[in-house]
């Protein structure tokens, strides 16, 4: 008989996690010392005024996708993940990241390691346009565990992004009939790693060797893992100075549950998605997950990975054509993915499945 499996069963507990995250307000005592003005929350995050300007924080870490890279011995991309989950998260507000810093803890610090996780970085930087001006190297061999010392480490990125007020992504004025619009992911980029892990790879009570190629796969599974995150700096950036962009959406953790954050800034609102494009990947974690006698839900699915989606857009109806257009200038694929309903819900239709999230 399957059994259901969830990411909660994988290892990443949701309910658990929102709890812990209740901790977080005890931080708003510190707002008193913002010495320019007040703090302001937006749906993603908060940005703090600096002279004329406000400036976005953002920090991330690369998770379990570490154990990816150290299953293939293949440690140039890991940084580019690092780089594009913490600038995708500033662009969210409408802020353009200006510098990153990383924090590279080791169990050793193993120079070819090293200057490998630093060519990702850089990439990643380039891309975004950033510069790079610190870091650290840690050696806590006490905190960083392996079996292999020289290949053991965390990842973690912080980026400041800076913007006018007048270029906000508030994400207070999303009405229904407005758009969703996808911009396409290069697969599954940094989240729900740990579900995938345990379905794909023998390594952690999968099914695959790391150097298979499944059916439907055009390369070996590990590297089709290590995929990296898509970058989305300049597409957002340049969109945003043609068309209002009424809220920006990341979609990673948790996926399509995100789009609830716009939801208490514009009352009265839901979203309702029905174009899914996932790459096959997606597909083949679901399936494997069937042959090994466990269940992943259509509503886990979308509750864990981007499904082809790795970060959106919510516009005016009439702005729809010029937004794909001015995204796909700048070499991504776009397409609507859904639109803003009076619902006071998320709905998905995937599989010929009506999925309603809340």
């Amino acid at each position: 008989m399957p059994r259901k499996f969830t990411y909660a069963e994988a290892g990443v507990d949701r309910e658990l996690r929102a709890k812990s995250k209740t901790a977080l307000k005890l931080l708003e005592q510190t707002f008193k010392f913002s010495h320019y003005g007040p703090v302001v929350q937006l749906p993603y995050g908060k940005i703090f005024p600096f002279h004329n300007r406000y400036l976005d924080l953002q920090v991330e870490g690369v998770g379990t996708k570490v154990l990816v890279a150290q299953l293939a011995n293949k440690y140039d991309t890991i940084g580019i993940d690092g780089v594009a989950l913490v600038v995708n998260d500033i662009i969210r507000s409408g802020a353009k990241p200006i510098a990153l810093v990383d924090n590279i803890h080791t169990q050793v610090s193993e120079p070819k390691l090293i200057k490998e996780l630093i060519k990702g970085i850089t990439k990643g930087a380039e891309e975004a346009k950033c510069i790079v001006p610190a870091g650290e190297i840690g050696d806590v061999a006490e905190i960083i565990m392996g079996i292999d010392k020289r290949k053991s480490f965390d990842l973690v990125v912080a980026c400041i992004g800076e913007l006018a007020e007048n270029k906000i992504i508030r994400g207070d004025d999303i009405k229904a009939s407005d758009v969703v619009i996808g911009l396409k992911s290069s697969g599954l980029h940094s989240n729900g790693i740990t579900m995938a892990r345990k379905v794909l790879f023998k390594q952690w009570g999968g099914k695959y060797d790391p150097y298979t190629i499944p059916e439907g796969l055009d390369r070996e599974l590990v590297y089709e893992v290590l995929e990296p995150m898509k970058v989305y700096v300049r597409p957002l950036m340049t969109t945003a100075e043609k068309v209002e962009i009424k809220g920006a959406v990341h979609i990673t953790g948790d996926a399509y549950l995100k789009f609830g954050r716009l939801m208490e800034f514009s009352k009265g609102i839901g979203f309702e998605f029905d174009n899914f494009k996932p790459q096959p990947i997606f597909d083949l974690i679901q399936h494997t997950a069937s042959e090994l006698k466990r269940t992943i839900s259509e509503e886990e699915m979308l509750r864990t990975f981007n499904m082809g989606w790795g970060f959106a857009v919510v516009v005016g109806k009439e702005d729809a054509e010029a937004t794909i257009g001015c995204l796909e200038k700048t070499g991504v694929e776009a397409e609507q993915i859904g639109v803003v309903t009076s619902s006071s819900k998320i709905v998905a239709h995937y599989k010929e499945k009506k999925i309603t999230f809340r």
